[in-house]
């Protein structure tokens, strides 16, 4: 069964299950099986959601919302001034990071294909968009930071951008590696680190993020508790029964997608 996020309603809890009750409003990120309209999940990857957060929000908030966040306060702490790269800027989790970036203090150029999604990555904060399809995002990243480069790249595209995300980077520059949307990295020579100006790379995930509960309170909370007071929008992009699920599936292969796409149950 596909599926790992999701939100919905507590229907029975185990018997030594506390702190859920039937009736409460939850939301996860991590249970296989979640194409579904009933979910068994374990308890302790399941969070409570927010009395001012719509479950479908909440569902479009979960995994993305805390990859961001990793992202931003785990993989490396984001300071004021700093300037990152963010690819695929108008996507789910780019859309997300490129808010938590500016909340955090720092430049944030946003990378995309079309005007459409130029418009959603500005409108999430982003103060540089490049057109990678018009542009070299490389060159314009240096020409943006007069010639240093940026201290931080956030790559989810993988094989067409990791050649040039690591061109992008200022000397002990960090490559936060965290999808391949377009194909694996080959392998590399671990010199090119050192070439490029001793530069640093990571390929996290969120289960690593994520790896107790108090961590997953911690992410989770952060991210629905700033939904909730508005500080964060999250951008429900598509939304497609659970029976078209293959569909949904096509329209984000297809990058014809912008922000999350929802599953409905019947």
């Amino acid at each position: 069964m596909l599926g790992l996020e999701g939100a919905g309603v507590v229907e029975a809890v185990g018997e030594q299950v506390d702190g859920l009750a039937p009736g409460d409003r939850v939301a996860w990120a991590s249970v296989p099986g979640s194409y579904a309209e009933t979910l068994v999940a374990p308890a302790d990857r399941v969070v409570r959601v927010p009395d001012a957060v719509p479950l479908d929000v909440a569902a479009a908030s979960m995994l993305q919302g805390m990859t961001a966040h990793y992202l931003v306060h785990g993989t490396r702490e984001t300071r004021p001034g700093d300037v990152a790269l963010a690819h695929a800027a108008a996507g789910g989790v780019g859309l997300l990071l490129v808010q938590m970036l500016k909340a955090a203090g720092a430049r944030v150029i946003g990378t995309c294909s079309t005007a459409e999604k130029e418009a959603l990555a500005r409108e999430a904060g982003a103060d540089e968009v490049i057109r990678y399809t018009e542009r070299d995002f490389t060159a314009e990243a240096r020409r943006l930071t007069d010639g240093r480069g940026v201290d931080v790249v956030y790559d989810s595209v993988g094989a067409t951008t990791f050649d040039g995300s690591l061109s992008a980077l200022r000397a002990r520059g960090l490559l936060v590696l965290f999808g391949q949307s377009s194909g694996p990295v080959p392998p590399f020579d671990l010199q090119r680190l050192n070439l490029g100006g001793s530069l640093f790379i990571t390929r996290p995930s969120l289960a690593h993020y994520t790896r107790d509960r108090a961590e997953l309170e911690l992410r989770a909370g952060a991210v629905l508790g700033a939904v909730a007071a508005g500080r964060l929008r999250v951008r429900i992009g598509a939304r497609f029964p659970l029976a078209q699920a293959a569909a949904a599936h096509r329209a984000l292969e297809g990058r014809a997608t912008t922000g999350k796409v929802l599953l409905l149950p019947g």
